[in-house]
């Protein structure tokens, strides 16, 4: 029984340095984590002049969610239109634009301008509501 208490004891400081060298781990991924989520942000922002933190308001407002899945805003599961998640990596925008900022909020705008049998709406949302979720969208 002394032994196994023994063994404990000089196996306490071992596990301690493991736990806490593994939360550094963590803390150093989330970091990394979180400085590249606001160079995204950042970039997107310069890109779009829009402002991401607007964007999930007019995301429901406009009932885009009904459609569309969009990363972290609840509820936007829908899947008449495409997945907008990882739109930034995109080459194209609804298979019919090349995929810059301004393309982006002009399809938001108009889309059948684009694409006249587009199954999107023209839902009246103005340049700069655009402009917020493209923000939304490439910040993502």
């Amino acid at each position: 029984m002394e032994q196994t208490s023994s063994l404990s004891r000089s196996l306490r400081p071992v596990i301690l340095i493991g736990a806490c060298a593994l939360s550094l781990a963590a803390a150093l991924a989330m970091t990394d984590f979180f400085r590249g989520r606001s160079e995204r942000q950042a970039a997107a922002i310069a890109l779009t002049k829009g402002d991401p933190a607007r964007a999930p308001v007019i995301f429901r407002r406009y009932g885009c969610s009904g459609c569309h899945t969009i990363p972290g805003i609840e509820g936007a599961d829908g899947k008449v239109g495409g997945d907008l998640s990882g739109l930034r990596e995109r080459v194209y925008i609804a298979g019919v634009l090349n995929n810059s900022a301004d393309n982006l909020v002009d399809w938001i705008v108009a889309p059948q301008t684009y694409s006249p049998k587009t199954a999107m709406p023209a839902t009246g949302i103005s340049e700069k509501e655009a402009r917020d979720l493209a923000a939304y969208l490439y910040a993502r």
